[in-house]
């Protein structure tokens, strides 16, 4: 496949992400509530995550920004929901150094996620792609410590 093709595709998945949301909405009970948000372009986001006994067992998002944090939230939440913290922590070292241009290990199945590799090539976006990832990560070393 040709590289304009392969971003064509990449755009269109971004796009289905940001238009079609996954996990959108929040949690209830037991859930860990991290709020942040991008002062740089207003993208705000609320994760809820689900933890127990060291595995994510639901993760969902609110909020509002550009298309990359919405697009970039809705795949976190997916890559994540089942998986054990360690793995989950582990996906997004995986996604930062793939957004910091960084060698990274393309032997773990990123799905959609590598949808997003492009936004490496614009640093002003890459806090907007990394953003869930970042809550995502603060609440489950939080529930750790709980």
């Amino acid at each position: 496949m040709s590289s304009k093709n392969l971003d064509q595709l990449y755009r269109q998945v971004i796009m289905d992400h940001y238009k079609t949301p996954r996990n959108k909405g929040t949690l209830d009970n037991d859930s860990v509530n991290i709020e942040m948000n991008n002062p740089t372009c207003g993208d705000r986001i609320q994760l809820t995550l689900q933890v127990e006994e060291g595995i994510v067992k639901d993760a969902k998002f609110d909020g509002e920004g550009c298309s990359i944090s919405m697009a970039s939230a809705s795949m976190m939440t997916q890559a994540v929901k089942g998986k054990d913290v360690d793995t989950a922590l582990q996906l997004s070292h995986i996604f930062s150094d793939m957004m910091l241009g960084k060698e990274y290990d393309d032997t773990i199945d990123l799905g959609d996620i590598e949808a997003l590799q492009g936004v490496s090539q614009f640093p002003a976006r890459i806090k907007c792609a990394t953003l869930a990832w970042k809550a995502m990560e603060k609440g489950v070393q939080s529930e750790g410590k709980s």
